[in-house]
């Protein structure tokens, strides 16, 4: 494996694990309300260009990060629509 390899995956492995306890904490309260839907939905378009253009490049670290993220990041959206309408109390 090449360092520049090494630096990928790295960096993958830390900016994928940021989304976790997000992810946890939105999973186990049901509570979207400080989340913004519009910067869920640009996001998760960003990262899913971003997988195909890891996709095209055959970057490995690009692609395990972004498939990663992408999962997580649609997992926070699809809660954002579910649970976002739901009224407190």
């Amino acid at each position: 494996m090449q360092f520049g390899d090494v630096i990928g995956y790295g960096a993958a492995c830390l900016t994928t694990a940021s989304f976790v306890p997000q992810a946890w904490l939105t999973f186990r309260t049901r509570d979207v309300s400080g989340i913004s839907l519009g910067m869920y939905s640009v996001f998760t378009v960003g990262v899913t260009l971003w997988l195909f253009y890891g996709l095209s490049l055959g970057a490995w670290p690009v692609v395990a990060a972004n498939a990663v993220t992408l999962s997580l990041a649609l997992a926070i959206l699809v809660m954002k629509l579910r649970f976002g309408r739901l009224p407190k109390g």
